[in-house]
């Protein structure tokens, strides 16, 4: 029998029911709509809860869960991989949402989304990520064009377990498995900023969309002239909502 409620401190998230409770030893948070939409859809925000939440509201205001567990800090590792999929069970298999997510990447949160969706195709409905992180070497490596950030470089070592020499030819990038998305037709969105130092486009989003349409997958790039890194999202989601919509089994897809 599916549960009707979820655990956890009951809070008010721009005025809608959110949830704050512990799953697989990570904290979760789970805000819920008015009135869910045929289907129960959810978007699952991959990382920095809060930031710039106007897609996030658009898609409650239209039924849709919005979800996520804290994974920041593993650089989208197989453990942070195996923490979304016991969150995915939690999510589907006890609370009843769609067993197809839509899922949102802001930055790093790139590396989880695309990392956990290469092996999961069959839960995932599109994938909106915003100036995000396709390739480690880019950031935190900075091995590149951008900035980079050394004392998260060590940290990502740590978590893939790898030396300097092994990072060079690291293949568990999000570039790197992009073969079963394309496969299974999932339908990617980025937006982007054309002047990011950190997460430069070139060596990122670039490589993405050239590699992806050569696998003929079906892909979507907003680039922000004059813009950074920051601000993320677009000041009117529209154009991010409605692809989210028309890629929602039910809603448009």
């Amino acid at each position: 029998m599916k549960k009707t409620g979820f655990p956890g401190a009951k809070l008010s998230w721009f005025g809608y029911d959110a949830y704050e409770f512990e799953h697989d030893g990570r904290p979760c948070k789970v805000v819920v709509p008015k009135a869910a939409a045929a289907g129960r859809p959810w978007i699952w925000r991959a990382l920095f809860w809060g930031h710039e939440p106007q897609t996030d509201l658009a898609l409650l205001a239209k039924g849709f869960h919005l979800v996520h567990i804290d994974v920041g800090d593993f650089f989208g590792n197989a453990e942070a991989v195996a923490h979304w999929n016991a969150f995915y069970r939690f999510l589907t298999a006890e609370h009843g949402l769609a067993k197809k997510a839509a899922l949102e990447g802001m930055s790093r949160g790139g590396l989880i989304v695309f990392n956990w969706a290469a092996g999961n195709t069959d839960k995932v409905a599109c994938i909106y990520v915003d100036a995000p992180v396709c390739d480690i070497r880019s950031w935190p490596g900075g091995k590149g064009i951008g900035e980079g950030s050394p004392a998260e470089w060590q940290g990502c070592l740590r978590r893939h377990n790898l030396t300097e020499e092994q990072a060079v030819t690291f293949g568990g990038n999000p570039i790197d498995k992009l073969e079963p998305l394309a496969r299974a037709g999932i339908p990617l969105l980025h937006v982007c900023g054309a002047d990011d130092t950190i997460v430069p486009v070139a060596e990122n989003t670039a490589v993405v969309e050239e590699r992806y349409r050569r696998l003929g997958g079906r892909i979507e790039v907003i680039i922000k002239e004059d813009c950074g890194h920051h601000p993320h999202s677009l000041p009117d989601p529209a154009p991010i909502v409605d692809f989210i919509l028309r890629h929602t089994p039910g809603l448009g897809g």
